[in-house]
């Protein structure tokens, strides 16, 4: 699935990440996708691409995550991510809570 505008490099990192998933188990299908999206991300973090969300800039880099965030759901949520949810929501004192406090706040409105 390497693309015409991704680099050597882009394209051996795709590699990388697609055989690993698939020595942990994952379909070629999964392995695949999920090696795609890593390897736009990073394009997108260093400016390679000529689009890029806003996640894709200013989160944590998905080389260092390591699927911190996969699977969980709410409970996966970073303290910044729950802060401006609870910005949203009008929480009152949002800027003194813990990220529990602030998941228990957002979770209840």
């Amino acid at each position: 699935m390497p693309q015409q505008a991704w680099s050597k490099k882009r394209e051996r990192q795709y590699s990388h990440i697609k055989q690993g998933l698939k020595a942990h188990g994952r379909s070629t299908d999964v392995a695949e996708e999920i090696a795609a999206r890593t390897v736009n991300k990073e394009r997108a973090r260093s400016g390679e691409s000529t689009s890029r969300s806003r996640t894709s800039t200013r989160d944590i880099s998905s080389g260092r995550r390591g699927g911190l965030r996969s699977h969980r759901g709410p409970g996966g949520r970073t303290k910044a991510q729950l802060y401006n949810e609870a910005k949203k929501k009008g929480v009152r004192g949002r800027s003194k809570m813990s990220k529990a406090q602030l998941e228990r706040a957002v979770g209840r409105g």
